[in-house]
């Protein structure tokens, strides 16, 4: 049930209007209450940048929150051995880890997962890209001109290129949307499915038995993707243990689409809506970059991240108890206006955004570089190739979640009249 505190302030954060449009939400909480307990998530939600880029970068701030629930439920009388089971596989990702074994883990994976890895990818995110997009225009004609743009473009380019980058078949890669959708509903906090702790755990495993079978190839026969690259990696004598393999490439396949994949989506319709921007973009290409950037901080893919407290903090005039619960929100720090004029308004040519779209600190996103290629590549085509394009009149419906901001579908009318 839904509770309203003496300030007015609503804890329910995936109620519809929240769901909707979080920004106001978030900016409700920031003028009242900015470093806030939300009694019925029992966590603190940050929304002021500042706070926000605290959280992101002081130690005391931990992104281990997998292993307290691990040891609550062995804890239990009658412990969930599967739901145990599932959770130590996600405990082993790099995105749960805290230094001194983040700090190894990301250097070994960062060298073969550098900058001229991702450059050198440019060629075939624009052939992937193309293709679609010419995919997308004969859909449309043979559907009374309407495409659901996530389905036929902003999901399957960023899934086949990190598939491609880690030597997936290209007849393998379906597989891996099933497998994405089972563990994000656990990793990403759909409350409102029951089943997501079964289908979670069914999904990890069957994704995992699948990388251990790739790796196993990759070190028979080496190629020059990813994969080979990670089972190579060397940082003096150390190296990836095969569990760290495994859960860098699970990490990768899972998060390497998801998040790309609500960031062109997100940014399709922020141009709709917006299309005195489209325009200058379609007139100067040479914009794509600040307006991906533009877009991260605008409505960008993630929303919040959790930290624990591993120490009690003192923060905006409040104690965040050691253990407590830190939802970190990025969405509401990308709107502070004490840091961006004129928050609300979407505006490419924006100057020194400065925006925390992926994160601040030792946790940036390790596939910011390759997501900014992926929408500088494909935004900017489908604004081109559509000039017309506009919403289809389906209502929209984003994904009741609480740390990524996507929507189910978006169903597009791309040559309107």
């Amino acid at each position: 049930m839904s509770g309203t505190t003496d300030a007015g302030l609503d804890d329910e954060m995936l109620s519809a209007g929240a769901v909707a449009d979080p920004y106001g939400y978030l900016g409700g909480l920031r003028a009242v209450e900015p470093v806030y307990w939300n009694a019925r998530y029992r966590s603190w939600v940050l929304t002021r940048h500042a706070d926000v880029s605290v959280a992101m970068t002081d130690g005391r701030f931990s992104s281990d929150r997998i292993a307290p629930v691990i040891a609550r439920e062995r804890a239990r009388a009658r412990p969930d051995l599967d739901l145990v089971e599932t959770f130590e596989l996600l405990d082993r990702w790099l995105v749960f880890r805290d230094p001194p074994e983040h700090t190894r883990f990301r250097r070994l994976v960062h060298k073969a997962f550098s900058p001229r890895i991702i450059a050198s990818m440019r060629g075939e995110v624009e052939r992937v890209a193309d293709e679609l997009v010419e995919a997308a225009r004969v859909e449309a004609e043979a559907a009374d001109g309407v495409v659901d743009l996530i389905r036929e473009v902003a999901f399957p380019l960023p899934a086949i290129v990190i598939a491609s980058m880690l030597g997936v078949p290209a007849q393998d890669r379906e597989r891996f949307k099933d497998w994405s959708d089972d563990i994000s509903a656990l990793v990403f906090g759909a409350l409102d499915d029951p089943d997501r702790h079964g289908r979670a755990r069914v999904g990890m495993l069957e994704l995992v038995g699948y990388i251990s079978a790739l790796l196993e190839r990759v070190r028979e026969v080496p190629g020059d993707d990813l994969a080979s690259a990670l089972v190579q990696a060397r940082d003096g004598e150390e190296s990836l243990t095969e569990d760290e393999l495994v859960a860098i490439c699970v990490n990768l396949l899972f998060g390497g689409h998801e998040t790309t994949t609500n960031l062109i989506a997100n940014s399709v319709l922020a141009f709709i809506e917006h299309p005195d921007q489209a325009e200058l973009l379609r007139a100067d290409g040479s914009l794509a970059g600040a307006a991906i950037e533009e877009m991260l901080r605008f409505d960008g893919p993630a929303k919040s991240v959790v930290r624990i407290a591993a120490e009690d903090i003192e923060l905006g005039g409040r104690t965040i108890r050691a253990g407590d619960r830190v939802f970190v929100m990025l969405a509401g720090a990308n709107r502070d206006p004490e840091v961006f004029e004129d928050p609300d308004r979407f505006d490419i040519t924006r100057k020194g955004v400065g925006h925390l779209g992926f994160g601040v600190g030792v946790h940036y996103c390790l596939g910011a570089t390759l997501a900014r290629l992926e929408g500088t590549v494909v935004v900017p085509r489908l604004l081109e190739r559509f000039p017309r394009m506009e919403l289809a009149g389906e209502e929209l419906e984003w994904d009741r979640v609480i740390l990524t901001r996507g929507m189910k579908r978006l169903p597009v009318r791309l040559n309107a009249s």
